[in-house]
């Protein structure tokens, strides 16, 4: 019987955070985040193998490190995996010094690190939440080069890519969680029907249903500045991460139903 190990390496869009889990895969519970979802998806899809999922990324990380940490830990992994998804870098282009040309440089060595141990290597854009976010029109810019490099090094090496970040649907906030920086269930098992089908040749992603529109009010705008956006401007003054303190969610391989 064939045997799958797929580990994803990334921050906080790959940790899951957002999805409250909740959902199936061929009547099987869905693992949290769309690489858990996507992990259930590839066991829906090859019923006669083995799969295995870790996870190890973790919020807050910039791409550096994810490269310098997660990605020793991946390829540590005993057995060592056969499928790794890439998806980082939503971080950096928050940061001033955004370069996208700089953060290619380290993930394509990373690229033939990988390939060089014949582990698949699958890359991903990050989602982008700038249709509701202050600054929203820098963002998506920035969103739009880092996925231009992204996609770009994934063609130089033959790779499987899902520009997430560019998704016609993926901008609507019924996909998004309160804090409009992370996205929900449904965002993540989108992004998972999505990395499927690039990865593993899974059906093509239905079609979403049209866009539910509701004009914000200023009640719910005021609580969503104190709840979520100060406290994020509170770590970026005081050089804080909200991955401080924590580590991977599945470090070891856990067998997918």
């Amino acid at each position: 019987m064939d045997s799958i190990r797929y580990v994803a390496i990334g921050d906080s869009f790959s940790e899951g955070i957002g999805d409250t889990g909740d959902g199936t895969t061929a009547g099987t519970p869905t693992l949290p985040g769309w690489t858990g979802r996507l992990a259930t998806g590839i066991a829906a899809l090859h019923p006669g193998a083995a799969v295995s999922y870790a996870n190890l990324a973790v919020r807050g990380r910039l791409l550096a490190g994810v490269l310098d940490g997660q990605l020793d830990a991946a390829l540590a992994l005993d057995p060592a995996p056969t499928l790794l998804t890439f998806c980082a870098g939503g971080n950096d282009l928050l940061r001033p010094a955004f370069d996208p040309a700089v953060l290619i440089a380290p993930l394509q060595a990373a690229v033939e690190r990988v390939l060089a141990r014949g582990i698949r290597f699958a890359l991903l854009s990050p989602a982008d939440p700038s249709a509701r976010l202050p600054l929203g029109a820098l963002i998506n810019r920035r969103g739009d080069a880092w996925a231009d490099a992204l996609e770009g090094l994934a063609r130089r090496h033959d790779l499987p890519f899902v520009d997430v970040s560019r998704d016609r649907h993926l901008g609507r906030a019924e996909f998004w969680s309160e804090d409009r920086l992370h996205m929900n269930a449904a965002g993540h098992q989108r992004v998972a029907d999505l990395a499927l089908h690039a990865i593993e040749a899974g059906p093509l992603p239905a079609e979403p249903a049209d866009a539910r529109t509701a004009k914000a009010r200023l009640p719910e705008e005021l609580r969503y500045y104190r709840d979520h956006v100060l406290p994020w401007v509170g770590r970026r003054v005081t050089r804080r991460s909200s991955g401080d303190g924590r580590s991977a969610t599945f470090p070891a391989w856990t067998p997918v139903v």
